[in-house]
């Protein structure tokens, strides 16, 4: 059963009794500070939990995106290296908000697990806990479910405290707790392992796959336990591990959503050794990775992007380990939307967005990687010992940027440990010889005051002439900055725009006779522009008259984005509704990014739409005009403020397009006429966070290019496919629909081929001991035409053991069945786990049904010609 059709299942059945199927939320938790990712289904409904919010449902079911990878819950150190540890899952979840309570949740678990028609899984495989004072939850099990007492343990207080257990559930140190009950999976006895409870607990016999969360109690601040007035229902299930007991494998990396992603990382890296762990670090991250940054994250140096970072490079290492020292992440994400694109539209709306994302990363960290890992190998060359020491530690990240983490996952692999607290002493030593690593960064900090004040003239000119009024290098004030030497200046006046409400600082030169400073950032601190980067000829000193000139080509980029961006968001308004309000916005030469309170994605139609309507503005050709005002004047005239500026009691109010189309608050820089933006084009749209889309667009040059690109990919897929641009639906329409046909034709010839099998293969039965035994090889065949080829042959010859195994591609699918009325003599899972294991690979399965595989095809004749001998063996 594929993981989609488990996901699919669980939705159907809980919708099928009452629930109201939600979509999962985004991975960055909207309006709750103490999570650093969404981790678990119930996040999304913490609110409705604690009686904050009010819904119209009150059963709910959800499949939803988690991530585990940074603070209290982080599973990074152990991807790759363990069987059921992903950065990435998906939790299957249902619950009740003051309706249902354990009764009816233990028998929808129950029922969905075992029932014939849903999961179908024996009952005798499964065994239960509870919390060992919860004789309710143990009586439903007991009673009404009929699951045996050995099979249900009662779990105390494990963790040291009162109610500090496994089986016991806790939001917090107050409000809402309660006990709650897991299921197990028996994998069987020849998986080491016991129960939980055991000694053995921590072996992989046993493993949990779902676990009901009941929330019954309000804990007071001195441990006094309420009852809550209406008890409710949290309960999570792993997909990936219910779909590791579908599947019947034991590893989570065995299973469908694994599969694609492993064979992609294999191609992608050139590694041919698909047990290789590299390969699963890599499989699991590229999830982790395109989700995050669909979901609006993006790689930087701080909080959730760190984070995404991490896991990026993580897996770029990984890559270098196995040979590749090329770019190759950012193509899994293509294979990534083909296997979970159809369940997360979003996600392959997304795609270039990704994709654009990775590479920049990749690109980035290639050239820190190469030189790290040198530096690295040099180090452990001459180690003595297992631990590597704190400055060399230090070396790697401040010298060459590498991160300590990345180290630490190197070193584990050799058996080495790092010297943390010599780290940790070099990094104290450095902040107090720099204030901080970064000379643009950490010199513009809190701690900066600056009493100049700076007079912005950029609105009107590009260049100007100005006294300094101050200079600061490391964030102390000077008096003088020398060629080579990184600071800040000051000007009395300034054409420089400074870094506000989304748009970003400019960039140009100051200069006089004999001294030049690149300007390669411009922030604003209390009163004054500072004008961030580093002397490249001569020397700044205070009272110099110094030319300043903005980089016009630059500047004119971001005004046309600027003035874009206020036009496109009065379009959305237009098209959504009035409930579009920004929530963030990014503006700079090379494009604009804009995020808006919106609670469905905005379709292609929609996003056509909203092209005509700006460009139709454009051509327009109508005078920016800006007019100040007074706080309130400007709100009762109509103009919108924009998310994260600051007004002061005179704020500049900038009326846009044809019949006052646009009318904003902002301080930002624009054009003149909306003629003067020149074409405008939306590149992306997808989600940003819970309630919030995010749209990338391009104005101007870029507008264009990205027209005459587009304009370049339909005239070579046209040549591809020698036809005219204007004919290419039609002809896409013919070959999908050749494809189609071609595909049903393949599956007729291989339903054809397993029905001739029986008479085929008829020739080839062996008699062991008085058993019909047949083992063949099937060319041609896939795993569905092995099946059904095992169906009629068990029919025709009435009583056999059979296995049939078909090689396609480099990989072996194998089916073994055994008759009726032979499995108390023979296994069909057994016989499948001894040919596939000769064969480089696992299997398993039923008595008389099972499936297996494996990778060596020159093993496959040998492993044929042993079987009968196996047979006698076991006669």
């Amino acid at each position: 059963m594929k993981s989609a059709d488990i996901r699919q299942a669980f939705l159907d059945y809980f919708a099928k009794h009452g629930h109201t199927v939600v979509a999962s939320s985004s991975l960055v938790p909207h309006d709750d500070p103490t999570l650093l990712f969404t981790n678990a289904g119930m996040n999304q409904f913490k609110d409705l939990f604690l009686g904050r919010d009010k819904r119209d449902y009150v059963r709910a079911a959800s499949s939803q995106r988690c991530v585990r990878a940074g603070g209290k819950h982080n599973d990074l150190e152990n991807v790759g290296y363990t069987a059921r540890h992903h950065t990435f899952f998906e939790m299957l979840g249902n619950f009740s908000f003051g309706d249902y309570f354990k009764q009816d949740a233990i028998r929808f678990a129950w029922e969905f697990l075992t029932a014939p028609e849903w999961m179908n899984i024996p009952k005798e495989k499964l065994m239960v806990t509870v919390y060992a004072s919860d004789d309710e939850a143990f009586n439903i099990w007991a009673n009404d479910m009929g699951v045996p007492h050995e099979r249900i343990v009662r779990i105390g207080d494990n963790k040291g405290a009162p109610y500090a257990s496994d089986n016991f559930w806790t939001m917090g140190d107050t409000g809402p707790c309660g006990p709650c009950t897991e299921i197990f999976y028996d994998h069987g006895e020849e998986i080491w392992g016991g129960p939980p409870g055991s000694p053995e607990e921590d072996g992989d016999r046993f493993i949990e796959i779902w676990n009901l969360v009941f929330m019954q109690f309000d804990r007071q601040p001195d441990g006094e336990m309420n009852p809550l007035p209406k008890p409710s229902v949290d309960t999570g299930m792993g997909l990936e591990r219910i779909a590791a007991v579908m599947q019947h494998v034991h590893s989570n990396y065995e299973i469908d959503l694994f599969q694609a992603l492993l064979k992609a990382a294999a191609q992608a890296t050139g590694c041919k050794d698909m047990e290789e762990k590299s390969l699963r670090v890599i499989a699991d991250h590229i999830r982790s990775a395109c989700f995050l940054i669909c979901d609006g994250v993006i790689p930087s140096n701080e909080g959730r992007g760190y984070v995404l970072r991490r896991i990026i490079r993580r897996a770029l290492r990984h890559g270098h380990k196995l040979g590749q020292d090329k770019p190759f992440f950012y193509t899994l994400s293509k294979a990534l939307v083909a296997e979970m694109g159809k369940a997360y539209p979003e996600l392959a709306d997304a795609q270039a967005r990704i994709e654009k994302a990775l590479l920049a990363e990749e690109e980035q960290f290639a050239r820190t990687l190469a030189e790290g890992m040198k530096v690295f190998e040099a180090a452990v060359a001459n180690l003595s010992g297992k631990v590597i020491p704190g400055d060399v530690v230090f070396a790697l990240y401040d010298t060459h940027g590498f991160p300590v983490d990345l180290t630490n996952d190197v070193a584990r692999e050799r058996g080495l440990t790092l010297d943390m607290q010599g780290f940790e002493a070099c990094m104290e030593q450095q902040r107090s010889r720099s204030r901080g690593a970064d000379a643009f960064a950490n010199t513009y900090n809190d701690r900066l005051q600056v009493e100049a004040v700076s007079d912005f003239s950029g609105y009107d000119r590009l260049a100007d002439m100005a006294e300094v009024v101050a200079l600061y290098r490391n964030g102390e004030a000077v008096q003088a900055l020398s060629a080579g030497e990184d600071g800040m200046v000051v000007l009395a006046k300034t054409p420089f725009y400074a870094e506000s409400g989304g748009q970003v600082g400019d960039t140009g030169v100051l200069t006089n006779d004999g001294s030049r400073f690149v300007v390669a950032d411009t922030r604003k601190r209390q009163q004054a522009h500072l004008h961030i980067g580093v002397v490249e000829q001569g020397v700044i000193k205070l009272g110099d008259r110094l030319a300043a000139h903005v980089d016009e080509q630059r500047r004119h980029a971001i005004m046309r984005n600027h003035s874009a961006t206020h036009l496109m968001h009065a379009a959305l308004r237009q098209v959504l509704g009035e409930h579009v309000s920004q929530k963030g916005s990014l503006v700079n030469a090379d494009y604009l990014r804009f995020d808006f309170s919106h609670g469905a994605a905005v379709t292609t139609g929609q996003i056509a739409e909203i092209e005509m309507i700006v460009n139709r503005q454009i051509l327009a050709n109508a005078a920016v005009a800006t007019d100040l005002m007074d706080i309130d004047s400007a709100r009762k005239a109509g103009a919108m403020a924009l998310f994260g500026e600051k007004y002061d009691d005179q704020v500049r109010v900038l009326t846009m397009g044809a019949n006052g189309f646009s009318k904003e608050l902002c301080g930002g820089t624009h054009v003149a006429r909306t003629g003067d933006i020149g074409l405008f084009r939306i590149i992306s749209e997808g989600a940003s966070s819970a309630g919030v889309r995010r749209i990338e667009a391009v104005a101007g040059e870029r507008a264009l290019a990205e027209v005459q690109r587009l304009s370049q990919l339909v005239s070579d897929s046209a040549a591809l496919l020698k036809a005219a641009p204007d004919q290419l639906p039609q002809r896409l329409e013919q070959l999908v629909g050749r494809s189609r046909e071609l595909e049903k034709e393949v599956d007729r010839l291989k339903q054809k081929l397993a029905s001739g099998t029986g008479n085929d293969l008829s020739a080839q039965v062996q008699q062991v001991n008085g058993v019909k035994v047949l083992a063949a090889q099937l060319d041609g065949a896939d795993g569905k035409t092995l099946r059904t080829a095992m169906d009629k042959l068990k029919d025709k010859l009435g009583s056999a053991v059979i296995l049939l195994a078909a090689p396609e591609g480099d990989k072996i699918s194998i089916v073994a069945g055994v008759t009726k009325d032979l499995t108390d003599r023979f296994n069909a899972g057994e016989l499948v786990r001894h040919v596939s294991e000769q064969l480089g690979g696992k299997g398993g399965g039923r008595a008389d049904m099972a499936q297996g595989g494996g990778t060596d095809l020159a093993a496959l004749p040998k492993a044929l010609e042993d079987i009968p001998g196996w047979i006698a063996s076991k006669s």
